[in-house]
């Protein structure tokens, strides 16, 4: 059953898409009692019914531990801004914004020392 729907006016492209969307409900009801006369026959299989299984609770999970923080100590600032010096880097990771500013300018890293 193949149809040309470039041929097809909207009316009839829209009465088409109804009745596709009817078999699709149609399928997924047969295909939900299917699953579920399946999953009665399962269940009877061991001695329960699916409302018995349904009412169970879920085990209880286990509580997580909280995560220590690093323990390491902390490392002191080597260099400071000379326009701010409440700005400090350790000289490890990411280079700060003033210090490649000040490096590129022409400033020894040294005299940015602490």
């Amino acid at each position: 059953m193949e149809k040309d729907l470039k041929s097809m006016s909207r009316k009839e492209l829209e009465k088409l898409l109804n009745d596709v969307k009817k078999a699709l409900q149609a399928a997924q009801s047969r295909e939900r009692r299917a699953a579920r006369k399946a999953a009665e026959r399962a269940a009877a299989e061991f001695g329960f019914s699916l409302t018995d299984l349904a009412e169970e609770k879920p085990a209880a999970k286990k509580p997580r531990k909280a995560r220590k923080a690093a323990s390491g100590p902390k490392s002191k600032p080597q260099f400071a801004n000379p326009a701010d010096s409440t700005q400090t880097w350790t000289g490890k990771g990411r280079q700060p914004n003033w210090f490649r500013a000040q490096v590129e300018n022409g400033t020894d890293p040294e005299t940015m020392r602490i």
